[in-house]
């Protein structure tokens, strides 16, 4: 399945104008606590108990550590119906590296 996928750059742009956009956090608690985009945090293996709490009609992104848990939720939501979702490619390390490199790593 061909995922869609954002970068850091475009996620930042979003932001940047204030976009209608949902950011989704499926990392665990204990990684988001590090840091964080201040995002909606539903861990992996809790999205298909927690779907209820996702908009189909947002412009969702997800993303996790470095791409890959997030790949998967993405491609799950897509199964699931939703349309307007995507990778952030790289996670919220790539977001360390490129955008915020104050932010703390891990």
């Amino acid at each position: 399945m061909n995922i869609p996928e954002i970068s850091v750059q475009e996620l930042q742009a979003l932001r940047k104008t204030n976009a209608a956009i949902f950011i989704l956090d499926v990392r665990n608690p204990e990684e988001y606590a590090i840091c964080n985009l201040a995002g909606h945090l539903i861990p992996l293996n809790e999205l298909p108990s927690r779907l209820h709490e996702l908009d189909a009609a947002s412009h969702i992104i997800v993303h996790c550590h470095a791409g890959g848990r997030s790949r998967r939720a993405t491609e799950f939501l897509i199964k699931q119906g939703f349309n307007h979702v995507c990778n952030l490619r790289g996670g919220i390390t790539a977001w360390a590296n490129e955008i915020d490199p104050k932010m703390t790593k891990y």
